[in-house]
């Protein structure tokens, strides 16, 4: 999927354009150099949402599965190696 970069003063001034884009590709927004925002159609928003949806279930579904198998970790070793950043 291409996608389009516009302004955040171009994404005001054409935003009708902006529309029409973001039903073909994902318009991103800048603001001084920096990516702000992404403008994209309701359906690949919605696509989105339901692909996170059925990711959260699955990691649902697996940690239901690990913890029937009795693979559980200690609460505080977990905790501890969390804040030293052993899950990055």
């Amino acid at each position: 999927m291409a996608t389009h970069l516009m302004t955040a003063n171009e994404a005001k001034t054409r935003f009708g354009e902006a529309l029409l884009m973001s039903q073909r590709e994902p318009v991103h927004i800048t603001k001084h150099g920096k990516s702000v925002a992404v403008l994209l159609a309701t359906e690949d928003f919605v696509a989105t949402e339901e692909l996170k949806l059925e990711l959260l279930k699955l990691r649902a579904e697996q940690a239901r599965q690990e913890i029937a198998a009795g693979e559980t970790v200690d609460g505080e070793a977990f905790f501890t190696e969390l804040l030293q950043g052993g899950n990055d």
